[in-house]
């Protein structure tokens, strides 16, 4: 299985159309046909399911689509770092990154290190923390930010200098608004937008055996999502201070919860990690400043 067939492969899934792709990829329409065809006949199954008009991934496709995307990215990293042995002027960095107004204090030091090296790239990949922590363990990126326990069989860290709050995102029109705080007891009998990650742990403990009387109509990944379905109406959203606006001209406000919950902040990556040269730089200037 050849790399420009597997990049042949997604450009057809992509457009959906041969023409199409074969267009952007500057080859012939016959000659994409027949790399596909040789595709499905070395792996023994049908990728596509072909009409006059589109050509549609089948189920065996879609598994191929996704393991292709892998195996790219991973191929694109290695090919980025092999070509930055060299260079430590510039090159990429890849970074996981949790959703939370701590991240500004990494910020602060690749501000530092972008005077000194202006020609390093940074790629930010936010998501879920159990999608970080696979993206991480495939190594596709150099180091994360989360806001959860360190695994210390598989990670070194160094811990930033915050702790996130947790709180109650709602519209100031609710009947919670008028509160300073939000203890277990208000949130019995309202919808309860949570975050997925956080429910199965840090919320989990802290409901403790009240959890089990929530009533959770929806989860998020990403906060801003949940700020959204707060505002239309939808329910009170689970999430951290800072990241939402709740200035005087906007539909919502926050309220932290009673007893205070925070979760502090890392910045992890594997033991025995491989470095290239750009992303030592930043780890050394990361121990320095942090």
């Amino acid at each position: 299985m050849e790399i420009r067939v597997l990049r042949y492969f997604l450009e057809v899934a992509r457009e959906e159309n041969i023409t199409k792709a074969a267009a952007r990829l500057h080859i012939s329409q016959p000659t994409l046909s027949r790399q596909l065809k040789d595709l499905e006949e070395e792996l023994g199954k049908k990728l596509f399911v072909r009409s006059n008009y589109s050509i549609h991934l089948t189920e065996e496709g879609m598994l191929l689509r996704k393991r292709a995307e892998d195996i790219l990215d991973m191929v694109d990293k290695t090919t980025e770092e092999f070509r930055s042995l060299d260079e430590v002027n510039g090159g990429d960095i890849h970074i996981g990154c949790a959703e939370s107004d701590g991240i500004k204090y990494f910020l602060r030091t690749v501000l530092r290190l972008k005077e000194k090296y202006p020609r390093i790239r940074y790629h930010f990949y936010s998501s879920g923390t159990d999608s970080i922590n696979d993206r991480l363990e495939r190594g596709l990126l150099d180091m994360a930010i989360i806001v959860q326990p360190v695994d210390l069989s598989k990670y070194n860290y160094l811990k930033m200098p915050v702790d996130n709050m947790w709180g109650v995102l709602m519209r100031k029109d609710s009947s919670l608004a008028g509160k300073e705080t939000i203890r277990k007891e208000d949130l019995q009998n309202v919808p309860i937008i949570s975050s997925r990650q956080a429910m199965q742990d840090v919320l989990l403990d802290w409901f403790g055996e009240e959890q089990d009387k929530l009533n959770i109509v929806a989860t998020y990944d990403l906060l801003f999502n949940a700020s959204v379905m707060v505002r239309e109406g939808m329910g009170y959203a689970l999430g951290f201070d800072k990241l939402i606006y709740t200035g005087p001209d906007s539909e919502l406000c926050f309220r932290p919860l009673e007893p205070q919950l925070v979760s502090p902040m890392y910045i992890i990556w594997k033991k025995y990690q491989a470095f290239t040269p750009v992303a030592s730089l930043l780890l050394e200037e990361l121990k320095k400043n942090l």
